[in-house]
């Protein structure tokens, strides 16, 4: 699930989401380039200490860009977007080629139906299909935004569900039909599974199934929220993000926002497990909300989003951690917002959102950059 909206309330109210300007027109002095290793950025992207990140570019500028995800040949990505000049008007899929399209100045290709709100699109293997989330079924309209009468909470959409869909936007198969919610699938690089997470047993937990939706099992049973998984390089774990109430107070109160189809973010922590569920770790101890974790290409380390510093909700920057939780270390250093990290295939780039020079907005976009090692 992704959460720009957190962005955004971060800014503003302040918890999680938002970057970029609207404005189509290029940065000053910017150069036209077609890829983020074709020439060094005349904007400066990079903020001090930030060692990792080389030739940053920036691709979007406006609205909310978030789970911006690379295909399997690493040519492409999809991702989310509610930017009104993209004549959306709520969370909307769109992919994009990587090197050669521009979408500060042109609107990307749309492969939702442009009904209800969606999230969480990943590329099936051949990379001529993808999934997503999306409550069309339930309505074409977008539906209603949770209130602050509890502080900032998720919606959990019982119409969410899985679906398939070609690179024209035809929907081609539904992987999901229980009651509740099925959202946040991501796509083993085995080509094989898909994970996922459903309320189908009452509480919010990891599942696996096939590409075609069969075989569908439940992976983990740990009451409070698992979501936001990812399969390591080779296939064999996941990593997820999980709260965990502990005390009386806390488990009614999270079991009541559950019932409510909502659940609040603010304490989360990184947990891996095996793909079955066994061998089940928590890799964070920070307190605040740990989140949006993906592997490093080795398997060894997951990179991740925290704001563990902060005592305002915010800034929320990239960390990097081993896989059993010694030698944390900061990746980005941004003031407000960093998130939703992916590797792509061959370990070469990331890709990420961030509110970082969107010019005092409250826009998030997307940003790719070469990864150093």
């Amino acid at each position: 699930m992704r959460k720009t909206a957190w962005a955004s309330a971060l800014l503003s109210g302040l918890i999680l989401s938002a970057c970029q300007n609207p404005s189509s027109e290029k940065a000053q002095g910017e150069e036209e380039i077609s890829d983020s290793t074709t020439v060094e950025n005349v904007v400066e992207l990079a903020y001090e200490g930030e060692g990792h990140l080389a030739n940053i570019r920036q691709l979007t500028a406006g609205g909310d860009n978030a789970e911006a995800y690379f295909s399997f040949d690493n040519s492409m990505a999809v991702f989310q977007s509610n930017y009104e000049g993209w004549e959306v008007e709520c969370d909307q899929i769109f992919y994009f080629n990587i090197a050669e399209d521009d979408l500060i100045n042109n609107r990307p290709k749309m492969l939702s139906t442009g009904m209800g709100r969606t999230t969480c699109s990943y590329f099936l293997p051949g990379d001529t299909t993808i999934i997503y989330s999306s409550t069309h079924l339930g309505g074409e309209a977008c539906p209603p935004e949770p209130g602050r009468e509890e502080g900032y909470v998720w919606p959990i959409y019982e119409d969410f569900d899985i679906f398939v869909a070609d690179l024209e936007g035809n929907i081609l198969d539904t992987l999901t039909n229980s009651p509740g919610y099925d959202a946040e699938p991501t796509v083993s690089p085995n080509g094989d599974k898909i994970v996922f997470t459903s309320t189908r047993s009452g509480d919010l937990e990891l599942w696996t199934m096939n590409l075609d939706g069969s075989d569908q099992k439940q992976v983990t049973s740990g009451l409070g929220y698992d979501g936001g998984a990812f399969f390591s390089p080779d296939g064999t774990k996941l990593v997820f993000r999980a709260s965990r109430p502990q005390t009386a107070e806390e488990i009614a109160e999270y079991k009541a926002l559950l019932a409510r189809g909502l659940v609040k973010p603010s304490d989360m922590e990184l947990y891996v497990c095996n793909v079955d569920g066994s061998d089940l770790q928590q890799v964070t101890e920070l307190g605040n909300a740990n989140w949006a974790p993906f592997f490093h290409p080795s398997g060894e380390k997951i990179i991740f989003s925290s704001n563990h510093k902060s005592k305002r909700g915010f800034p929320f920057n990239l960390f990097m951690i081993n896989v059993d939780g010694t030698g944390l270390e900061q990746i980005t250093f941004d003031e407000q917002f960093d998130a939703f990290p992916m590797f792509s295939p061959d370990g070469s780039k990331l890709i990420f959102s961030s509110n970082r020079n969107n010019g005092g907005t409250r826009n998030t976009n997307l940003f790719i950059a070469d990864w150093v090692e």
